[in-house]
């Protein structure tokens, strides 16, 4: 690299850390706003968030970026190559391409709208009422659309608003990867609705007291790499993980007393996103090289933790032993093979946050439909809890009583994040692979598991994912740390596997 392309690189990471520095401001108004903020304080904290997504939005589209990312890739750097220079300016003009397509004045609006928003759908759902919810629903799609076309797309404008979250996805290609996985999903639940073995789920609706809950899940959070130290847990109406900046990772969850898995599971979900933001180049913050690949990447690692690990007999073999302790009226008499059959009981439900492995891409399916539905026009906001409700019947046999067990269960689309959900189940296929891979690399993590021994892969995601930042894009990532390219067939294994032994038809 010449001195001169050297200077412009150096200019180019300037400019991108000062506006990452003003996006963990914007994300920790959004933690405040969902975990501590009174109501009263939901107009003024709309008006605040808008206020600085525009000054952020200003910063990225400054001209000043242009210049430096055309003089850059007329060096060479950017164009094909996956070496750390190229991809910031890959990265960097990735996202400044986009942003100058998309007003200022609608960056701000749809901030504003997704703060009131969620307001809303808080109190929407609380009282199961979708009259509350969707004038705001209504109002964001509007907007969304807006942006999608402001972006521009080839085929299909929710195209536009998936590659925000999952960079150069389309339908086409999401679709490809959902259809045989929905094929082999439905043989795959046939087999296990057929079997005649049952869980007692009884186990888990028995009374878990809440404090007891937030200190045996902060002792497994902790125990599989979470640094509390850099990090915190709290309590939200919709469990998420934040990043506000090297040192500072917030995850939550939420606590039913009689309901143990939904916030056990929550905390382990939300942790993998925190040793994910834990795990990136604290010395590379503010560009590329310091930022997580994508949705479905950062997905793959909250998924892993939860499902490949935490729902794991070796995971319990070790931790079950305390959670008797912790939980001794509930569990108490309970075998560890009755305990470990109840939390990977598959069976139809409502909520998809405490849904099981089998089930739960039917849920992102649905979603995928409703959302690609609303963008064609072919479904109104009206109209959105009957169909829900009908295609929930369709995939799963039973029918929402209420819209908060149904189109109201999600913050995602008062937050306006259109075209988040796929990233669900890509993060479920690429964890499955990663997982595989891993087990090849590391030797028996089972055994590793049932010592309470957990380093080993967290060093292995460590080492072969998170310290990549966006050096490469997830296709290629998947490819160079498998050698293979995203498949269904690895998570079928897993789940054939798993829930063969359990259901007694491998």
């Amino acid at each position: 690299m010449t001195p001169k392309a050297q200077e412009s690189l150096d200019q180019l990471k300037k400019i991108s850390r000062e506006i990452s520095i003003l996006g963990t401001c914007g994300a920790l108004l959004g933690w405040d706003e969902r975990t501590h903020m009174p109501p009263g304080g939901a107009e003024f904290r709309a008006e605040q968030s808008g206020y600085l997504a525009g000054l952020t939005h200003k910063r990225l589209v400054d001209p000043r970026i242009g210049e430096l990312l055309e003089a850059l890739r007329a060096d060479g750097l950017g164009n094909g190559n996956y070496s750390p220079e190229a991809a910031i300016v890959r990265e960097i003009g990735r996202a400044y391409d986009r942003a100058t397509k998309i007003p200022q004045s609608l960056v701000e609006e749809i901030t504003k709208c997704a703060s009131l928003g969620e307001t809303a759908w808080a109190k929407a759902r609380k009282q199961s009422d979708y009259s509350i919810f969707k004038p705001w629903l209504t109002k964001m799609i509007g907007l969304k659309k807006q942006e999608a076309e402001a972006v521009g797309y080839e085929d299909d404008p929710y195209d536009a608003l998936l590659d925000d979250f999952e960079p150069g996805a389309t339908v086409k290609a999401i679709e490809a990867a959902f259809t045989p996985l929905r094929v082999e999903l439905v043989k795959l639940l046939d087999k296990i609705k057929n079997s005649q073995r049952k869980p007692d789920v009884g186990i888990l609706d028995r009374r878990y007291p809440v404090d007891k809950q937030e200190d045996f899940g902060r002792l497994a959070a902790k125990a599989i790499g979470f640094d509390f130290e850099r990090g915190r847990l709290d309590v939200t109406v919709h469990p998420f993980c934040t990043g506000i900046g090297p040192g500072d990772t917030r995850i939550t969850t939420r606590y039913h007393e009689t309901n143990f898995t939904g916030s056990f599971f929550g905390i382990l979900h939300e942790s993998g996103h925190g040793i994910y933001d834990q795990g990136l180049n604290r010395q590379e913050f503010g560009n590329p090289l310091g930022d997580a690949i994508s949705l479905g990447i950062h997905e793959s690692q909250s998924r892993m933790w939860e499902n490949q690990v935490g729902r794991s007999r070796a995971f319990w073999e070790y931790f079950y032993p305390t959670a008797q302790k912790h939980f001794p009226e509930a569990l108490g008499n309970v075998s560890l093979d009755a305990f470990y059959f109840a939390i990977n009981d598959v069976r139809p439900s409502f909520i998809r946050t405490e849904s099981d492995e089998a089930t739960y891409n039917l849920h992102i399916m649905l979603r995928f439909e409703m959302e690609r539905a609303i963008f064609s026009g072919d479904l109104t906001v009206d109209d959105v809890p009957a169909v829900w409700n009908e295609k929930f019947t369709s995939y799963f046999g039973i029918t929402p009583s209420k819209d908060s067990d149904g189109c109201l269960q999600d913050v995602h689309w008062s937050a306006g994040l259109i075209g988040y959900f796929p990233t669900y189940t890509l993060g479920n296929l690429y964890s499955a692979q990663f997982f595989a891979q891993a087990k090849k690399d590391v030797g028996d993590m089972y055994a590793m598991f049932r010592r309470g021994e957990f380093a080993p892969l967290k060093k292995w995601l460590n080492d072969n994912i998170h310290h990549h930042g966006q050096r490469y894009r997830a296709d290629e990532l998947v490819q160079r740390v498998t050698g293979k390219p995203l498949s269904h067939e690895a998570l079928l294994a897993y789940m054939t596997e798993k829930f063969g032994k359990l259901y007694s038809f491998a």
